[in-house]
């Protein structure tokens, strides 16, 4: 059992929890992730390792709440436990100095980046980091992404903060504007990461997208979690979850991961009502 120590909101229906994993926080690296299950009957799924405290014994997931499992895990409060967590699982993301690295997050997508651009940051990088989401209220960890980042730009659908539009725009008038980009870090929606993608393609700056398709084992058993890249099959929960953007073949990933939506919406559903009943 894994001791959950905080637990807040911080943003609609996106939770922040502190959880008692001293192994898991000595070793995680930038990238990685662990599978949780809530409890002996629930499934497993996958979370990115926001931010571990090796001295606590601590790492930090952030999720949406978006079908049952991920419901009941926000329903779980301080002094709880969730019963399984294991990791930390994948590669790691490869960090170097590059020169100018631009890190994307996109929604909770943010998360997932916030480590890379810290690790990135702590190698000598010059890192600019472009946040978004729908609007202001739905961003999350804009202070502390501001804080390990030499420049960062917000962006929303609304315009309720910042630039009224989309992360790729920014992105684009950087490179209309002649600033020099190494490297490119982008995680979030598909669509999101996609369109990233297709703006660096055509000056071929290096682009790396962190993928979360359909996971079961973690381990490459299972093979749920495979997806196409470079006409090869790979598996995200051994070979990845990062990889070359612009090898990705996005048109598989997306069918992939409709592929249990009734059943996901189905779930979620019963689960409602099962709350609203008791």
């Amino acid at each position: 059992m894994f001791a959950i120590k905080k637990k807040r909101l911080i943003a609609p229906k996106v939770v922040l929890m502190e959880v008692l994993a001293p192994k898991i926080a000595r070793k995680r690296r930038a990238g990685q992730f662990v599978i949780l299950r809530v409890n002996d009957t629930g499934e497993r799924f996958p979370l990115t390792i926001a931010d571990s405290d090796a001295e606590a014994g601590t790492i930090t997931i952030i999720f949406q709440i978006a079908g049952k499992s991920t419901a009941l895990l926000a329903a779980l409060n301080e002094g709880e436990a969730i019963q399984d967590v294991v990791g930390p699982l994948g590669r790691p993301t490869h960090i170097e100095k590059v020169g100018h690295v631009v890190c994307i997050g996109g929604g909770v997508g943010i998360a997932p980046v916030y480590p890379i651009l810290r690790a990135m940051k702590e190698i000598g990088n010059r890192v600019t980091s472009i946040i978004s989401a729908r609007s202001k209220d739905l961003l999350i960890l804009e202070e502390e992404m501001r804080a390990h980042s030499d420049d960062l730009k917000v962006a929303t659908d609304d315009g309720s903060h910042g630039f009224k539009g989309f992360p790729t725009q920014i992105l684009q008038g950087m490179m209309n504007g002649g600033e020099r980009i190494d490297l490119v870090v982008a995680v979030g929606p598909v669509p999101l990461m996609r369109a990233v993608c297709e703006v660096t393609r055509p000056r071929g700056i290096p682009t790396v997208v962190s993928l979360n398709p359909i996971m079961v084992d973690g381990t490459g058993m299972c093979g749920g979690c495979r997806v196409s890249v470079g006409g090869k099959t790979q598996f995200v929960c051994v070979d990845g979850p990062e990889f070359d953007g612009h090898q990705v073949d996005f048109d598989l990933l997306s069918k992939r991961l409709r592929t249990y939506a009734d059943l996901e919406r189905a779930s979620a559903e019963a689960h409602k009502c099962k709350i609203g009943a008791g």
